[in-house]
């Protein structure tokens, strides 16, 4: 396990004793390697919370992540095996607990946070829509997966960010909508090769399309004007999504608000990225750069490093 790793598990041990225990923390560990390896934007984000939070934003991201592989991997998916972990799990909380380990740090992290098993229950509701449902006929009935494939994971996010006026619980909610319409816009051809299309049927219909103008772009590799119209057209509709969520950055607690903006300003500028493209999307997948992303978040990750050094002194002074 990564120093880093081990030093972040022993400082929310501080408060939470349960992760002392070797194979709990090794269960976080995992979903610590599943967030760095397949949510790099977030992950970096997520460097700027203090260290006793990082291991619970782990497990959020492991859990979703593990759970969306089952009905996404474009090597391995397994719906039936979906149902059978998200069924065991949801029981298992009313007995002795998961022993997975993604589910196991999920049970904690729920527990530690009081994060509603509704919502959690949202989250798995949608991943099984994902078994059987390749499009949305209009926004409202996208808005109902999105809810929980999104919405719920900010809203699991906001006890973690510790929010100061009941008023930060709509721009959570705004802000996971984003960053999953930022996504269906960035994978737009991965979604089609999966036999999906997330944007509504009616959005198709105002610039004349069909879903198969859409499957035949991505087979030729091209992005015909029609289509970048449809994504400039999400595109502006994500960002008054993302105007929303702006105002609730300031409304969690000062240790949570570089992580916050941070994931902000790097899910945005996937859009920014986007644009810059021409929305020619279709034939590959824009990506906001190392040097942007580093650039993001430094000022957040020197104010961290500043306050850990002065935090220190003050507990070296007071012994």
């Amino acid at each position: 396990m990564p120093r880093s790793s081990a030093a972040a598990l022993d400082a929310a041990a501080a408060t939470d004793p349960a992760l002392h225990d070797p194979e709990l923390r090794a269960a976080f560990e995992t979903c610590r390697r599943l967030h760095a390896d397949h949510g790099k934007t977030y992950y970096l984000a997520t460097l700027l919370l203090p260290a006793a939070k990082r291991p619970y934003v782990w497990a959020l991201y492991g859990f979703a992540r593990y759970a969306d592989e089952f009905v996404d991997s474009f090597t391995d998916p397994d719906p039936d095996a979906l149902v059978a972990w998200s069924d065991d799990f949801l029981k298992s909380l009313d007995e002795d607990g998961p022993h997975d380990p993604v589910g196991r740090a999920m049970a904690v992290t729920m527990r530690r946070w009081d994060i509603p098993r509704e919502q959690v229950e949202a989250f798995l509701d949608s991943m099984r829509m994902d078994i059987t449902e390749t499009g949305y006929p209009t926004y409202a009935d996208l808005d109902r997966y999105v809810y929980g494939s999104a919405a719920v994971i900010g809203l699991q996010m906001l006890p973690i960010l510790e929010p100061l006026t009941p008023g930060a619980v709509a721009p959570a909610r705004a802000l996971g909508v984003a960053f999953q319409l930022t996504n269906f816009i960035r994978d737009i051809g991965e979604d089609l090769d999966r036999g999906r299309v997330y944007l509504p049927g009616e959005d198709l219909t105002r610039f004349g399309l069909t879903r198969e103008d859409l499957f035949a772009a991505r087979r030729a590799g091209t992005t015909p004007q029609a289509v970048r119209d449809l994504l400039a057209f999400e595109t502006e509709r994500t960002r008054e999504l993302y105007a929303e969520a702006e105002l609730g950055l300031d409304m969690v607690h000062p240790t949570s608000r570089d992580c916050l903006r941070t994931a902000y300003l790097l899910y945005g500028g996937i859009l920014d990225e986007v644009e810059r493209a021409g929305y020619d999307v279709l034939a590959r997948r824009v990506r906001v750069s190392g040097r942007r992303r580093l650039a993001v978040a430094l000022p957040g990750l020197v104010r961290a490093r500043r306050a850990r050094r002065e935090e220190s002194r003050w507990q070296t002074a007071a012994r």
